[in-house]
């Protein structure tokens, strides 16, 4: 039997609710994506909105805003670039250096899902106030931080 010292109250502990949140926001924009007959991943659409505003951005710095090590987002982008949602060029400067842009495919593609990314925000938001909202911002804005510091000290 455990001590009382040594249980976990996960019905009051954070974690397991932003957990259990995240899942349930990636499978209701994955269900929407495939409802609208887009066979996209949701880090395939985190690229896409990455690189509709920042179009040409290298992978390094693609790496670090996606939070994906560079292996593993060489393989996403592989697979974008296989189904031509993007296309990938060798800098000039600095030919170990690729710059990621959009094809014409993939800002098509991007136009289609930002509606559904509009419902998906609506739809979490449905019922929250602009001072609730505000209010989650800030604490998840605290707990990023807290990871942040304790990442960095690893």
């Amino acid at each position: 039997m455990l001590k009382d010292e040594n249980k976990i109250d996960f019905e009051s502990a954070l974690a397991p609710w932003l957990g259990k949140t995240v899942k349930l926001k990636d499978y209701f924009l994955q269900e929407s994506l495939n409802t609208n007959n887009l066979n996209l991943t949701k880090e395939q659409v985190v690229v896409l909105k990455i690189l509709h505003d920042q179009d040409g951005i290298n992978q390094n710095e693609l790496a670090f805003l996606t939070l994906r090590n560079k292996s593993s987002l060489t393989r996403l982008l592989s697979n974008m670039e296989r189904n031509c949602y993007i296309t990938r060029h060798q800098s000039t400067v600095d030919k170990r250096i690729k710059h990621v842009y959009l094809t014409q495919l993939g800002k098509d593609t991007f136009q289609k899902i930002k509606p559904i990314l509009k419902n998906v925000m609506k739809t979490i938001e449905h019922g929250i106030s602009d001072q609730e909202k505000e209010q989650m911002i800030t604490t998840l804005k605290k707990i990023q931080h807290n990871l942040n510091s304790k990442i960095e000290s690893i």
